[in-house]
């Protein structure tokens, strides 16, 4: 089951943020307010997942690895927002 949320994630990440916001705790304890989910939401949503992902698998703490994943998410947030406005 988390394969199949983790590939629908890469495909319709808002979908993904809103049933896990929705239905589940996911998102609580790691932002201080919930102006960062929702700009995530609507900006980064990829980045927001991957950022959430970190704070409750490896605790919050950050590696290489981490931070290389980190930057393609926002790559990836970032090229699919240019492309939408063409």
């Amino acid at each position: 089951m988390p394969l199949i949320i983790g590939l629908i994630g890469l495909i319709a990440p808002r979908f993904v943020i809103a049933g896990l916001w929705l239905m589940t705790t996911w998102f609580q304890g790691v932002f201080v307010t919930k102006l960062w989910p929702i700009l995530g939401f609507i900006f980064l949503p990829l980045t927001l997942l991957w950022y959430s992902a970190v704070a409750h698998w490896y605790h919050g703490e950050w590696n290489t690895w981490r931070v290389i994943i980190l930057i393609v998410a926002v790559l990836a947030d970032v090229s699919s927002e240019r492309s939408a406005a063409r």
